[in-house]
């Protein structure tokens, strides 16, 4: 079953056979007197929206075990519950700016340390010290948009016994199934492609790994940081337009990469694969398309303010993945929690801006991006 069809279809054997599931709204349910028993007990440990969309995340990503939370950080808050006072994870300078506040503030007062590496592609067998438990990957990165070969980091960090943990935001399970390449643990901010219209936060963890699963298991329960069950449901019928969505993204961002660097006014364009044609190889092999996410820089002498205010469609805000197009400036919004010189070291420079591409009519989006360059000229 192709992935469109699987996003549509997954439901139609749960219990009432519906083509729309029904929203089951109940923070409680009823159990047998006799065994104090039940397939539901109670909407934090389980609830049957929560249950039906995460039979779709499994479907979707090849997995045996898919775990919806509240966001996305609860989501990586979850996945990187696996570490132990005194264990180690590695991560690449650029991680989510996110993910760097909770491993730099959070995870230090459980004993566990981070530590971080330029690009994660260098690794080597001198990396790993007895501490080392995780690594944690984006590919690709946010907002570099650089590569790393998942196969080769899963064959060296299982070599030395650690896990490995990816972030597949950007691609999603449409464009590349970090499982499928020895991954062990998935985790997405659903919030963005899988939901899909900026109306709703959730996170989810997929893993194929039975212990881990229940590791994740007891993170729902125990810490209660779920997916509410309209939520839920929202979200489920979000996922039904993902691959044609995803298309009609990619289509765009393509076209809008080839037309900023044919600009005068645009210094660099970084989209997967921009850094070499190693890169571009590495991607091409282990996923089925660029995405949708780019960042650029402006020529010197424009005005970044006077670009950003004169543009009409992309909204100047966080959060990509949407319908609408939405650039930001990740110095001072989605990595603003990292210190300059940790930007310094990510590559992230303060006039680079990231763009994610929406569905709107292409014409529309490059005839905006250049009335937004001329008036940066203006200036």
């Amino acid at each position: 079953m192709q992935i469109q069809t699987a996003v549509i279809h997954a439901l139609h054997d749960f219990e009432h056979r519906a083509v729309v599931p029904p929203v089951h709204l109940a923070s409680t349910f009823a159990l047998d007197p006799e065994t104090e028993g039940g397939e539901y007990a109670y909407q934090r440990s389980s609830n049957p929206t929560r249950a039906q969309l995460e039979t779709v995340l499994a479907t979707l990503e090849g997995s045996a075990h898919a775990f919806a939370f509240a966001s996305g950080m609860a989501a990586t808050a979850a996945a990187l519950s696996i570490l132990r006072e005194g264990e180690e994870i590695l991560l690449p300078a650029s991680v989510y700016g996110g993910t760097y506040r909770f491993v730099g503030r959070v995870l230090p007062a459980r004993g566990v340390t981070g530590r971080y590496v330029d690009h994660l592609d260098e690794l080597t067998d001198e990396d790993f010290t007895p501490a080392t438990r995780a690594v944690f990957v984006e590919t690709p990165a946010n907002p570099t948009l650089r590569i790393t070969d998942l196969r080769r980091v899963v064959e060296l960090a299982h070599r030395h016994g650690a896990r490995v943990i990816v972030d597949n935001t950007f691609m999603t399970p449409v464009l590349q199934k970090p499982l499928d390449l020895g991954a062990d643990v998935v985790v997405q901010s659903a919030t963005k492609y899988l939901a899909g219209h900026s109306d709703l936060l959730a996170g989810v963890v997929t893993t194929s790994d039975d212990e881990l699963a229940e590791a994740y298991r007891l993170c729902q329960q125990a810490e209660g940081g779920v997916l509410a069950p309209q939520d839920s449901f929202r979200l489920i019928q979000s996922l039904k337009t993902l691959p044609l969505r995803l298309e009609r993204q990619q289509a765009n961002a393509r076209a809008i990469v080839s037309h900023l660097r044919e600009q005068e006014g645009i210094a660099t364009v970084r989209f997967p694969g921009s850094h070499s044609a190693h890169e571009a190889r590495l991607h091409a092999s282990q996923a089925s398309g660029p995405g949708a996410v780019l960042s650029f820089e402006l020529a010197e002498g424009l005005d970044r303010v006077a670009f950003l205010r004169a543009l009409r469609y992309p909204a100047f805000a966080v959060s990509l993945g949407g319908v609408e197009s939405l650039i930001c400036r990740p110095s001072t919004m989605t990595h603003e929690a990292m210190t300059p010189q940790a930007r310094a070291a990510a590559g992230i420079s303060d006039e680079l801006l990231r763009l994610s591409v929406g569905i709107e009519d292409l014409e529309d989006l490059l005839g905006d991006l250049d009335q937004a360059l001329a008036a940066a000229r203006l200036r």
